[in-house]
């Protein structure tokens, strides 16, 4: 056993732009946090994960960045168990970064931005599709930098791979996406046009950005 982690430790260490990957992913997890602040702020929807991370951090009355490491501590187990190839340095970093990164910044623009900014026409739409776009580029810059995934997109990779093996990936994806959705809605969650927009946009920019770092950075 100790053996064998070893070897996949060495292996992952030496595997090919691991340094490049290394930075990639660290400027992904921080400037998700930093953009989801932003989402956070002005209301208007976010991803399904952070939608029901949300609604039950304030309904039981503690930080986002704690629940989301609670939370994510749990499915952590999980994935060791049955899921230990979507396991990487990546996959630390965004059960424990993301959600302190985005309680820091949230603290402090509610020190330095004025409150109506977030709450009024137009200021709150600017700040919501900016925010949104470029944080669905950090998560594409996190995706692509392939070194591992977070706890909560490993649970539908693992369920598709050893229990619902004849059920197409998509639906298995969709369903637990709806799911953690109603989650948020049974904790007193209200859904936006944030999760919609996230849904259709996610996928082709993750593509795209993943092309221009294949060619750009990788030498791909």
């Amino acid at each position: 056993m100790l053996d064998s982690l070893k070897k996949w430790f060495t292996d992952y260490l030496t595997q090919k732009d691991f340094k490049k990957r290394l930075i990639i992913m660290n400027i992904g997890v921080f400037f998700m946090g930093f953009f989801l602040s932003f989402l956070i702020k002005v209301n208007l929807g976010t991803d399904p994960c952070t939608f029901m991370n949300l609604t039950i951090s304030r309904f039981l009355g503690i930080s986002f960045g704690n629940w989301q490491l609670l939370l994510n501590s749990v499915l952590f187990i999980i994935v060791i168990l049955f899921g230990r190839k979507f396991i990487g340095f990546g996959t630390i970093a965004n059960m424990v970064f993301i959600g302190y990164i985005a309680d820091f910044f949230c603290w402090l623009w509610e020190k330095t931005i004025p409150e109506h900014y977030f709450t009024d026409m137009p200021s709150r739409a600017v700040i919501f599709a900016l925010a949104l776009f470029l944080f669905i580029i950090s998560v594409s810059f996190y995706i692509n930098a392939n070194m591992g995934v977070s706890p909560y997109d490993a649970m539908p990779q693992i369920l598709s791979e050893r229990v619902l093996k004849k059920v197409p990936f998509a639906v298995i994806r969709i369903a637990y996406d709806f799911l953690v959705i109603i989650l948020g809605v049974l904790f007193g969650g209200i859904p936006n046009i944030g999760i919609v927009l996230m849904a259709l946009f996610l996928g082709p920019i993750i593509t795209v950005v993943g092309k221009f770092l294949g060619k750009h950075v990788f030498g791909m």
